[in-house]
């Protein structure tokens, strides 16, 4: 059975809400998945699965979140060679750069290896229903490609 971890930063609860929602498809495809929030994670961790989905809202102007900064650091120097990825997170149109903290998360994946599958999903404070099925979507898309890989 193929295992994905789900890393995840909520502020209000919307990032969490497609969290939820990519889980769900994950499991549906009859992955293991573990989720997380990013300060009960440490980056260690995302060795030990098959695939890694991580998720971040974006603070003031296409910065990452004070409580994902740890973790985030700590994923220096990781080999995530081979390890299927995935990235999401919310953000405000308002500013200039719009979700930007998906797009750095997104980046550090690919610096250390790993192979970014599906396209990035980033939506407006929180997810339409239209966008959790995407979540869902992307969790289904990410399981089976492990379920073949393994």
């Amino acid at each position: 059975m193929p295992k994905i971890l789900v890393v995840y930063a909520s502020m209000t609860g919307n990032t969490e809400e497609m969290a939820e929602a990519i889980v769900e498809g994950a499991k549906e495809a009859g992955a293991e998945v573990v989720s997380k929030e990013a300060f009960d994670a440490t980056a260690d961790e995302l060795n030990h699965y098959d695939a890694i989905i991580i998720g971040a809202y974006t603070w003031g102007n296409g910065e990452l979140p004070d409580e994902f900064l740890d973790f985030f650091e700590e994923m220096d120097g990781l080999d995530l060679s081979g390890k299927k990825a995935a990235v999401f997170g919310s953000g405000d149109t308002s500013y200039p750069i719009y979700c930007g903290a998906v797009d750095t998360i997104e980046a550090k994946l690919k610096e250390l290896g790993a192979e970014i599958v599906g396209e990035c999903i980033k939506f407006e404070y929180n997810a339409s229903e239209e966008e959790k099925e995407q979540g869902r979507r992307l969790g289904r898309q990410i399981a089976g490609l492990v379920a073949v890989a393994g």
